[in-house]
């Protein structure tokens, strides 16, 4: 008969389980609302009429078309804004006019194509009360929202460069 050992025996830790949490009703209602929400905003880009009247699309300057003032930056500056072109980009991209969207703007296109997504992405994550194919929404929505605005800035900096050289030349 062997002795009893006088060291603690080693037993291995049990393994976390990487589990996604279900959503409460909470989270759940409020990705409902942020899917009606976008198909609100598709709905009024649907409304706008973003080609000229020679059949053209436009590239900014529809969202006078809701009662908005023209860009405030465009007049004092004579240099369009990181946004401006967005409301044309989603207009044009709902009519399907994918190569006038993205002249428009093209961070507003990947916007839109993001948003697009993101639809039936809430809506599929409510119903089955966890988030599906995202371990952490807010990681993802870090890394999604610095992204778009690395885009948006490098896409201004493009625009900008080419007002100035065309305004010096």
């Amino acid at each position: 008969m062997t002795p009893p050992s006088t060291t603690e025996p080693t037993t291995e830790p049990e393994p976390i389980l990487d589990v996604i949490p279900v959503l409460t009703g909470y989270v759940r209602g409020t990705l409902v609302g942020i899917a009606v929400a976008l198909i609100g905003v598709f709905a009024v880009a649907a409304l706008i009429d973003p080609y000229e009247p020679d059949g053209a699309a436009r590239l900014m300057g529809t969202h006078t078309q809701l009662g908005l003032t023209e860009c405030g930056f465009l007049k004092v500056t004579g240099v369009p804004c990181p946004s401006c072109g967005m409301t044309t980009s989603f207009a044009l991209l709902v009519r399907g006019d994918v190569a006038g969207s993205l002249r428009a703007n093209y961070a507003g296109t990947v916007l839109a194509g993001f948003c697009l997504l993101l639809v039936p992405w809430c809506l599929v994550s409510a119903w089955r009360r966890q988030t599906v194919f995202v371990r952490s929404v807010e990681w993802t929505l870090v890394v999604v929202l610095v992204g778009l605005a690395a885009l948006a800035v490098v896409r201004w900096m493009i625009v900008v460069g080419f007002t100035l050289n065309a305004g010096g030349a």
